[in-house]
């Protein structure tokens, strides 16, 4: 079946930031502007498409990350919306591994926050491209130049506004494109009605000033560039975004936007920058992997012709569906009802249902290609990190390496009958969380639950009950006493 897509119209994105920056209410106006939801939910009021759970509804939070796919300007974007708080941290780990390229999301007033350091150094460590937007830009306090600055100290990155505010706090109306210099005034609550103007007079020596320290880092990208540069000669606009696109791409140039999510303003600009900047599966190195047959490095390029290879980065038990695994596919293609073969564990995978998720809703395929993300229907064995592939050229792909547990406390059944599903409730939940550990003290005989934080626990415990109906007490667990000999001693003994 051929593409609907070309593979470089293709952008596989994630949204991260630190817990309360305005990753999901901006992943909820991209699907509203792209037409993919036709009302805007918030997450205060626990009406987000993307925070589907009950406990992410009722704390306002996100908990696991949740995949979508919407067009823009004939792009197919496939964004993955993952949590900010540092207790579901592996959830932006798994994401990381298999995206393309992310957009980090910043508050205004708070810039550069703790977990925006802790996400920042996860996209580097598998060298994903990134561009910024500063959220917020209507609250009380806000300043863009402050957050630019601190990303340059804080993360060390070359942070390039390629957007200026227009006016802040609550006179913030609209942004400058630095590219296109061009004003862009929005005058409705709903975001939809743009006027596009000349810069404001009092902004022009700001916007100029900017431009031109935008046209300097472009111009260091391409010696032809440079040389049209110190000619004195004018770059054309495509010239330009060529480069910024070519610098974002080698991590050399981390492009800034900014807006207001919940006021709905500077979203649509924000759609245009990852189409123009964030890279296509092909533009981006060719995944590598060992061939367990020979132990020898191999790479595959991002193709359908190519075999089959694909990376399971997360397992989750669907209600409606069961076991549900999804995988990224890196090269070469497979339809619904196929066999695929896992060579870590050495078995073989029918692929019962394809489906395309959007939160929690699924759409089913007939097939998944190349720089396709999608859930799997039917998989029993793998579990995440494992690669599937064709079984005529197997590959192994990197894996994905996660913290140990920090905290731990003991569990118990309220009933006796619950002890059974409760075992087989937590093997489900470890499954899906490589950061969530069970197990029983052969000591004390308790069940012991292990996770990265009181809130982590506390999810688990709050899901054991809504979803597998097991009421459970957790408390601290008991400590084994030992004796020991600590010093020598004298022993006068007597015999009769």
């Amino acid at each position: 079946m051929p593409r609907k897509c070309p593979l470089e119209q293709y952008r596989n994105i994630g949204i991260m930031a630190h817990i309360d920056a305005g990753k999901t209410t901006t992943t909820e106006r991209i699907l509203f502007y792209t037409g993919k939801t036709h009302k805007i939910g918030e997450t205060h009021e626990g009406t987000a498409t993307m925070d589907w759970m009950e406990q992410e509804q009722e704390r306002g939070i996100t908990i696991t990350s949740a995949a979508t796919t919407c067009f823009w300007k004939e792009h197919r974007i496939n964004i993955i919306d993952t949590p900010g708080h540092v207790d579901f941290t592996v959830e932006v780990e798994r994401s990381l591994r298999v995206l393309d390229g992310s957009v980090t999301v910043l508050c205004a007033k708070g810039g550069v926050e703790p977990q925006s350091e802790t996400v920042w150094r996860q996209a580097d460590k598998y060298k994903v491209p990134r561009m910024a937007y500063v959220n917020k830009m209507d609250i009380n306090g806000a300043n863009f130049y402050r957050v630019v600055d601190m990303m340059k100290d804080r993360l060390k990155c070359n942070a390039v506004p390629i957007q200026l505010p227009i006016g802040a706090e609550a006179d913030f109306k609209g942004i400058i494109d630095l590219v296109l210099m061009k004003a862009y005034i929005y005058t409705n609550d709903l975001g939809t009605d743009i006027q596009e103007t000349e810069i404001p007079a009092d902004m022009a020596e700001k916007a100029q000033q900017y431009h031109n320290e935008l046209i300097e880092h472009v111009a260091e990208t391409d010696e032809a560039l440079m040389e049209k540069f110190f000619s004195g000669e004018e770059l054309t606009i495509d010239e330009i975004k060529t480069a910024i696109r070519k610098s974002t791409i080698a991590n050399t140039m981390v492009p800034v936007v900014c807006g207001t999510s919940y006021k709905n303003k500077g979203v649509q600009r924000l759609l245009d920058a990852i189409v123009d900047y964030m890279p296509s599966p092909l533009d981006v190195a060719h995944i590598k992997g060992i061939n367990p047959k020979t132990d020898e490095e191999e790479e595959r390029p991002t193709s359908d012709d190519a075999p089959f290879s694909a990376l399971a980065f997360k397992i989750m038990t669907d209600p409606f569906v069961g076991r549900l695994c999804f995988l990224r596919v890196y090269s070469g293609k497979i339809t619904a009802g196929s066999t695929a073969y896992n060579p870590g564990k050495d078995v073989k995978e029918r692929f019962g249902r394809i489906v395309l998720m959007h939160a929690n809703h699924r759409e089913d395929l007939d097939e998944i290609m190349a720089g396709d993300i999608a859930g799997i229907v039917g998989i029993k064995n793998t579990t995440t990190g494992d690669t599937l592939c064709d079984e005529k050229a197997p590959i192994i792909l990197e894996s994905m390496e996660f913290p140990e547990p920090v905290i731990r406390v003991a569990i118990e059944p309220k009933t006796k009958a619950g002890q059974d599903k409760m075992g087989l409730a937590l093997a489900k939940l470890a499954e899906e969380d490589p950061t969530f550990k069970t197990y029983t003290d052969e000591e004390t005989g308790q069940t012991i639950i292990a996770g990265m934080g009181e809130l982590h626990l506390e999810i688990i415990v709050d899901r054991l009950l809504r979803e597998f109906k097991v009421e459970a007490n957790v408390g601290k667990p008991q400590v084994s006493y030992r004796e020991t000999i600590r010093r020598a001693a004298d022993q006068d003994t007597k015999y009769a």
